[in-house]
């Protein structure tokens, strides 16, 4: 994402409350998400898009040794205190786990969690998180289902463009909407494979707490999650230039 891009200052805290309890967050991306990570007891995971942090809570009570990633400062600060996160555009963080930032492979997994489509070039930011990357490691991907973009945006399935929404405080939310196809190219250029696609189902809890949208989510995607990995021998591409 581009540095001056952070539509969450300003709404952090808000977004820190619902996070936990909200049923697109907490009982469809979150329970899907979780379960495509399975066992992460020792696993070094880097949080990109962290936010105020509910899958490094998650993540860090199984087990896993988290460094989390945002671009809105403010996010960084409604995080866990316990948790190592920081912010490009503030340079701050909270505890001395390793640096994101740090050359070589770091990382077994990279969790890109409804985040990507709001970078500007998704190619180059996934072929940097890629070099990050111990070998055999994993990066996993939520985003909003191509179908839910087409219904909620018009025009035609296969329009690739940037969407507006109005949200709640006035927050204006912008991001990329694309085919799936489109979105399969990128990680090809990027020098990715894909090995699982997983369009996500409501989890039961949903149910009782939030039975009109756990209607809606039984019948139409809203989301869709991916895990790519880095072929063995494929060539490393060269750093994308600033």
């Amino acid at each position: 994402m581009h540095p001056a891009d952070a539509p969450y200052d300003g709404f952090a805290d808000a977004f820190a409350r619902e996070a936990p309890v909200s049923p697109y967050n907490a009982h469809y991306d979150r329970p899907t998400v979780l379960g495509l990570l399975g066992d992460v007891n020792g696993v070094c995971i880097l949080d990109g898009g962290c936010g105020p942090g509910p899958y490094l809570s998650e993540l860090a009570a199984r087990g896993a040794d988290t460094v989390g990633i945002d671009q809105s400062a403010d996010m960084v600060g409604a995080s866990p205190a316990s948790a190592s996160v920081r912010s490009p555009r503030s340079g701050s963080m909270t505890s001395t786990s390793p640096s994101p930032g740090a050359a070589g492979a770091s990382f077994d997994i990279v969790l890109l969690a409804l985040v990507l489509r709001y970078a500007h070039d998704r190619v180059r930011a996934l072929t940097e998180l890629t070099r990050l990357l111990r070998p055999g490691g994993r990066i996993i991907i939520s985003t909003s289902h191509p179908t839910a973009d087409w219904l909620a945006d018009g025009g035609t399935y296969f329009d690739a463009r940037h969407v507006e929404e109005s949200r709640s405080g006035s927050m204006t939310h912008r991001y990329w909407r694309q085919p799936l196809q489109a979105w399969f190219d990128e990680f090809s250029a990027a020098g990715l494979a894909v090995d699982r696609l997983i369009e996500h189902r409501p989890a039961h809890s949903m149910t009782r707490r939030h039975p009109t949208e756990y209607e809606k989510l039984a019948h139409q995607p809203g989301f869709i999650a991916f895990q790519l990995h880095k072929p063995p021998g494929a060539p490393d591409l060269p750093p994308a230039q600033s």
